[in-house]
């Protein structure tokens, strides 16, 4: 008949006929629990994820998202997501601690834990997500140079590089922004530069004044791709931590600095200059206050104006021991 619904057909998956029947007896008890008590179904892992991925594709990190989720497979792949307990999940942490660093370990947790967060709050597929512990991490690397060093480093560096880092430096532009940075975002008559929300880490639009030494580094560019800002033999740059760039550091007597720690030295050659909280997150635009008050330390003399206004309220004189009228 038209509109009759046909009973729902699955495999068992089983050709012993005692088994086929256990399964099938499982899932019809499973069936009349969910029409009948309201119980929800039991959604896999993988279900959750290809939810996960259709949802979150537009953010930046959606590709390294699917990276670790291929390596989470094994431990998490056919299973219900009622089955993800504690204890699994501890596993994961300890295992994935054995290869990779624990703040590299933590991110793994984490993008576990907002998708069972999901599935609980918003998909409604879960009851309760269970505890997941972090490693506990120390405070954010801040590895910066003195201008010296950068200068050593900069006469080290093949030219390409070479004014690369020193525009990293001049505006405090991550390493993507710039190897990736087109003329058509730049306005070398107005100094300013701009990164569009899809290619900025914040995923907000990024103004980017340009400084003399900027404008200095950039001028010499011009001519020499009519797209792309930096390039090498005619080609854009891909990649800035490159051999050279290691022998560079070593040749200038640099240890344990990364090109990341480029966008460091901007902001705390800026912090010691006294540039304010609220105008240096604006310049590297960086989503909070909070990333930026890890430099605040380096330029405690900034203050030193704030903290002398009260010279002006009251002054200390000292009594002597015949002021006080006490005895010796």
């Amino acid at each position: 008949m038209r509109g009759e619904s046909k009973p729902l057909q699955q495999s068992t998956g089983t050709a012993d006929k005692r088994e086929a029947q256990q399964v099938h007896d499982r899932l019809a008890a499973a069936r009349w629990e969910q029409e009948r008590l309201g119980v929800k179904p039991r959604r896999t892992w993988e279900e959750a994820v290809l939810r996960w991925l259709l949802e979150t594709k537009h953010k930046a990190t959606h590709e390294a998202d699917k990276a670790k989720l291929r390596w989470l497979d094994p431990y998490l792949g056919g299973k219900t997501l009622n089955e993800i307990d504690r204890t699994l999940i501890d596993r994961i942490k300890f295992d994935r601690e054995k290869v990779a660093s624990p703040t590299t370990a933590n991110r793994y947790l984490a993008l576990i834990r907002a998708i069972l967060r999901k599935a609980a709050t918003e998909w409604e597929w879960i009851d309760r997500v269970p505890k997941v512990n972090m490693f506990r991490e120390s405070e954010g690397r801040v590895r910066s140079l003195s201008p010296a060093e950068f200068q050593r480093l900069v006469h080290e560096l093949p030219q390409h590089l070479a004014d690369m880092a020193m525009f990293a430096v001049a505006t405090g532009l991550r390493q993507a922004n710039v190897t990736g940075l087109e003329w058509q975002h730049v306005d070398l008559v107005r100094r300013h530069a701009w990164i569009p929300a899809a290619q900025h880490k914040n995923r907000k639009p990024h103004s980017v004044p340009l400084n003399d030494l900027a404008m200095q580094v950039l001028t010499k560019q011009v001519g020499k791709h009519a797209r792309w800002v930096f390039t090498f033999q005619g080609e854009p740059v891909q990649r800035t931590s490159t051999k050279a760039w290691a022998a560079a550091l070593e040749r200038a007597g640099i240890e344990d600095f990364r090109w990341h720690d480029l966008r460091h030295t901007f902001a705390t050659w800026h912090r010691q200059a006294g540039t304010p909280t609220h105008e240096l997150q604006r310049l590297g635009g960086w989503k909070t206050s909070i990333m930026v008050e890890r430099y605040a330390h380096l330029a405690p003399e900034a203050l030193q104006g704030a903290a002398s206004r009260l010279d002006s309220v009251i002054s200390y004189v000292p009594a002597t021991d015949k002021d006080k009228g006490a005895s010796p």
